[in-house]
C-alpha cells in the first residue's frame, strides 16, 4: 500500500481516505464514518458524524438511536475534504450502500456487503466502474452457490406444513436486520397464516413496515397466551435463541436456520438443526466474480471472509489482487 497514491488505507480504526479524512464504516470511534449499512458489524456507536444513504437513516436511528446524521440520496455526488463521494445501492439490506470515492480522476469503490440476487426489501445492487474494487470475501469459495430463493421459500412452506401434521412448532432462525425481513417479504401474498416473531426480531420489522416494505402479517411472541398450542406456526428468532430458555415456551419445535452457511450440511449438524435453508444476503462465488468483473476494476482488495481463496483465484487468472485485514464478521 501507498498512502500517498490510494483512496483508501488501512488504519487502527478501520478503512480511511486520506485524501476526504473520513474512515468507511469504522470500528473505532472517529470523527466522520460514512456508514454501508446499520449491521453492528459496520455501524458502530461513538462516532463524530453519519454519513449514509437516505434509506439507511431509520435503520441506523434504531440501532445507534440519535446522532449527527447526514443523508444522501443514491447517486449523489458530495464533498468530504478534496474526495467526491457518492453511496450506491449495494442490494445487502434495507439501506445498504457501496461507497464510490473520486480524487484526480482515481475511483475507488468500497463495497461493503453486497449480494446479486433480487430481494424485495432492498434496492438492487448497482455495478460501479472504478480503478480499484474493495469486496467483500464472506462466500468466497466455489462450493458457496445459492438456490433460487423463491424456490427455497417454498421449501419453508412446506417445513411448516409437514410439522403441522407432526403438532410441531417452526422456529426458523435468521438474522434480524435483513433475513428475517426478507424472509417475511418473500412470504407475502402465499396465503401464509401470521408469522409469529421473537422479540428481537419483531422491532427489526417494525422498521422496516416504517419504510413501505410489503410483508406477510405478523405477530410478536410475547403476546400469544401462555399455554397456547403453536402447532402449524412458523416462528422467527435470532440464532441467539437457540438453546435458551425462550425455546421452552414451544411444547414441541423443530428447528431450522435460514442462511448461506446451510449451504454445506455439516454446519447444519454441527449447529444442531434439524433443517438447514439456503439464503444468504451475500454474493456466492459466481456473483463475486460476475460483480468483479463489472466493476472494470484493475486492482481488487477484498476484506472478511475468505480473503485468500478469492485473491489468490484473481491473481491466477493475472488480476492484481490483495487482501484488507478487517474487523467485520458475520451479523448478528
Amino acid at each position: 500500500m501507498d498512502d500517498l497514491r490510494d483512496l483508501v488505507v488501512m488504519r487502527p480504526e478501520g478503512l480511511y481516505c486520506p485524501a476526504g479524512d473520513f474512515h468507511i464504516d469504522p470500528w473505532r470511534p472517529v470523527p466522520r464514518a460514512v456508514i454501508t449499512h446499520g449491521h453492528g458489524d459496520h455501524a458502530r456507536a461513538g462516532m463524530g458524524r453519519y454519513d449514509c444513504l437516505d434509506s439507511c437513516l431509520p435503520v441506523l436511528r434504531w440501532r445507534l438511536g440519535e446522532q449527527d446524521y447526514h443523508v444522501h440520496a443514491p447517486g449523489e455526488a458530495f464533498a468530504l475534504g478534496r474526495a467526491k463521494v457518492s453511496l450506491h445501492p449495494a442490494g445487502h439490506v434495507l439501506g445498504s450502500a457501496q461507497v464510490r470515492i473520486e480524487v484526480g480522476g482515481q475511483v475507488w469503490v468500497a463495497s461493503g456487503d453486497y449480494k446479486r440476487q433480487p430481494d424485495p426489501t432492498c434496492d438492487a445492487f448497482e455495478p460501479v466502474a472504478c480503478d480499484v474494487f474493495i469486496t467483500e470475501a464472506t462466500f468466497a469459495l466455489p462450493v458457496y452457490r445459492w438456490p433460487d430463493t423463491a424456490t427455497v421459500v417454498d421449501d419453508i412452506v412446506t417445513w411448516r406444513h409437514a410439522c403441522a401434521e407432526r403438532g410441531e412448532t417452526a422456529v426458523l432462525y435468521c438474522y434480524a436486520l435483513g433475513k428475517a425481513q426478507r424472509v417475511l417479504a418473500e412470504l407475502d401474498g402465499r396465503g401464509e397464516p401470521p408469522v409469529l416473531l421473537h422479540g428481537a426480531v419483531a422491532a427489526g420489522v417494525e422498521v422496516y413496515r416504517g419504510a413501505g416494505i410489503a410483508m406477510v402479517e405478523t405477530e410478536p411472541v410475547s403476546e400469544q397466551p401462555r399455554g397456547q398450542d403453536t402447532a402449524g406456526r412458523l416462528v422467527l428468532a435470532p440464532p441467539s435463541a437457540a438453546g435458551s430458555a425462550w425455546l421452552r415456551r414451544f411444547r414441541r419445535a423443530q428447528q431450522g436456520f435460514a442462511s448461506g452457511w446451510m449451504r454445506l450440511r455439516g454446519n447444519r449438524r454441527r449447529r444442531n438443526y434439524d433443517r438447514g435453508f439456503v439464503i444468504s444476503d451475500h454474493a456466492d462465488w459466481p456473483a463475486l466474480l460476475h460483480t468483479i468483473a463489472q466493476t472494470g476494476a484493475q486492482r481488487i482488495i477484498a476484506t472478511h471472509g475468505n480473503t485468500d481463496a478469492l485473491v489468490r483465484h484473481l491473481r491466477e487468472h493475472d488480476v492484481a489482487a490483495e487482501a484488507f485485514r478487517t474487523a467485520y464478521g458475520e451479523e448478528t
